[in-house]
């Protein structure tokens, strides 16, 4: 991921559910061309930010064997908009995982309002795509590790989450 529009992840159970939360502040570049004057978080990075949020909770209860990518939003809807100083709470549920992918219904919150609220559709690469990396283990370890998914994170039987064998990286060197 290039952009990470999460800033943590507040709670995260292993193929069921993650809350993560997303600050929006006047110094993100963004927010200075959209719009001039009126600032506002775009609906577009707020969808980013719930894909994502939901993508690594469908990409974490694979281990990351699977590479998952985002097929289909087929519902989305805002509330009103997000603002500069807003705390946004991303929640996602999964609701179907196949040997195809994952559906995946998700929200964002303001305090007790419901800001959006969306489905997404996530779909495992095969064949082809097998022996492609989408992203480099290093980098995807580093961010899970900023984003806090394994201070907060746990299995399905409640014991914390571990680095899975996929990422993990042997040391330079060796």
């Amino acid at each position: 991921m290039r952009w990470f529009w999460i800033d943590r992840f507040l709670e995260f159970q292993s193929g069921k559910y993650a809350k993560a939360v997303k600050n929006i502040s006047l110094a993100e570049d963004h927010l200075h061309d959209h719009f001039p004057g009126y600032p506002v978080m775009p609906n577009s990075l707020v969808v980013e930010g719930l894909a994502q949020t939901g993508g690594l909770l469908v990409c974490q209860y694979t281990g990351f064997q699977e590479k998952v990518i985002l097929a289909k939003i087929p519902r989305v809807v805002f509330h009103f908009e997000a603002r500069p100083g807003d705390t946004l709470i991303y929640s996602a549920t999964v609701e179907n995982v196949t040997e195809d992918g994952a559906m995946v219904k998700a929200t964002s919150r303001l305090g007790d309002r419901i800001q959006a609220e969306m489905e997404v559709v996530f779909a495992y690469l095969d064949g082809q795509f097998q022996d492609k990396m989408l992203f480099d283990p290093v980098v995807l370890q580093h961010m899970m590790r900023i984003l806090r998914v394994y201070e907060v994170g746990c299995d399905a039987e409640g014991k914390p989450l571990g680095l899975p064998p996929a990422l993990a990286v042997p040391p330079a060197g060796t």
